[in-house]
């Protein structure tokens, strides 16, 4: 489908606009029904009653055990993982080591 777009008037080009929009907004929802369709097979499948119900199943992810501790305040406390808290970083720049924050 060979199209020029610069021959169309501006009413033309915004009733083409539309409706592509609705087709894509249609598409995409269809394929997300049929995502959603093949995963509940699967689920079936894998003796769940629903797609669901597997999800629910998924293990709750723990919370890291904290490492560090701050020195005054007990409360704020650091796994090591991710991004260094405030304290940390003050701390260590401070002239402490993360051995010092220890627990």
């Amino acid at each position: 489908m060979d199209i020029n777009y610069n021959e169309l008037s501006l009413e033309q080009l915004k009733e083409i606009n539309k409706k592509s929009a609705a087709a894509i907004a249609d598409f995409q929802n269809r394929k997300k029904k049929e995502a959603i369709a093949k995963a509940t097979e699967i689920a079936k499948a894998a003796g769940f009653s629903s797609l669901e119900d597997m999800l629910a199943a998924q293990p709750a992810r723990q919370k890291a055990e904290a490492k560090y501790r701050h020195p005054e305040n007990p409360d704020l406390t650091w796994s090591g993982r991710g991004r260094k808290p405030g304290w940390i970083v003050e701390a260590l720049e401070a002239g402490r080591s993360l051995d010092d924050l220890a627990i």
